[in-house]
């Protein structure tokens, strides 16, 4: 989803922010000190992050990943911290490992949604942006913690220059199998590969045609909002888990949610969590922002921001 860097400002509006559980905090005792050539080398090993149920809770938040202020005033407003941090990057926009590495310290793996907008998926597959993505790569490598990665999100949807009707599936596939070559060939391996979707509904079709194989995915990522207050978890994300599940039994990450308006928050933040619960999903990024329709899906209510801690109670006790 787009959307219109809007910082909040109520007071009420910034202590719903985005209400994340820490897990716990990886160990950073290796990856933190220095070889004698005194620089940092890119992980070699695969890096794999935990896959139990319940495990993330994250968040977008406006103005990542250039201020990590937005985050920080919500775990300060709520007590929690963000296992996940997401954003949203453009294409040749370089990692930002200065927030990545503020992320790391306060426990949260960074989300990077690549949004390859009006970029030929056919060239990307080819070779075209090669130095580019080994530059990306090199830098993701350096990094040396966890990081979550994502390429053309929602591809089944109809918005998007990359997504349905507008590119085919087998260029998102290629290209998105060219991407995770170009790191491997780099030998880079500290990534989690998200591939994300969007729910399906009467226009929106089973994305079983971008699916680029189980060798090149680790979870799997749905998007999904509350638009009404009708909706329930089991009708929104149930007919596009099923659809996932006839393709791979990979973890499945509700990777940008929200609900509005404002009255509708607490029940369907109640329901969102319970659905995790019951479909054994790894967690949620709520989406914390003001979308391109002017959806305003900040939690702006102190009954939201109760709802969420208290869906977020449940997952104190899970592993990093």
């Amino acid at each position: 989803m787009k959307l219109l860097q809007v910082v909040t400002i109520g007071a009420v509006a910034i202590a719903a922010a985005s209400i994340i559980v820490t897990t716990g905090r990886h160990d950073e005792s290796t990856a933190d000190k220095l070889p004698a050539s005194g620089v940092l080398q890119p992980v070699t090993q695969p890096v794999t992050l935990p896959a139990t149920p319940g495990a993330y809770l994250g968040v977008y938040a406006a103005g990542v990943p250039d201020s990590y202020a937005g985050v920080t005033a919500f775990t300060t407003a709520t007590g929690v911290r963000p296992r996940v941090v997401a954003y949203y990057s453009g294409w040749r926009e370089g990692f930002p490992a200065g927030f990545a590495a503020t992320a790391a310290k306060n426990g949260a793996v960074p989300l990077v949604q690549i949004e390859p907008t009006h970029v030929s998926l056919a060239a990307i597959a080819s070779g075209r942006y090669d130095g580019y993505l080994s530059s990306y790569a090199a830098a993701v490598g350096a990094y040396r913690h966890p990081v979550i990665l994502s390429f053309g999100h929602e591809m089944n949807g109809s918005w998007y220059s990359w997504g349905y009707r507008n590119a085919s599936p087998a260029a998102f596939v290629a290209a998105w199998q060219h991407i995770v070559n170009m790191f491997r060939r780099t030998g880079v391996y500290n990534v989690t590969w998200l591939w994300t979707v969007n729910v399906i509904s009467a226009s929106i079709p089973s994305p079983a045609a971008w699916w680029p194989g189980s060798s090149y995915v680790t979870w799997v990522g749905i998007d999904g909002y509350y638009y009404k207050s009708s909706w329930l978890f089991a009708s929104l994300f149930g007919p596009t888990i099923t659809a996932v599940r006839a393709l791979t039994d990979d973890p499945i990450l509700i990777a940008e949610t929200g609900a509005a308006p404002p009255a509708i928050q607490p029940a369907k933040i109640t329901d969102l969590f319970a659905g995790i619960h019951s479909y054994g999903l790894l967690g949620l990024v709520w989406f914390d922002a003001i979308g391109t329709k002017e959806e305003d899906w900040r939690l702006s209510t102190p009954a939201a921001v109760a709802a969420f801690r208290q869906g977020a109670e449940m997952y104190k006790g899970s592993p990093p």
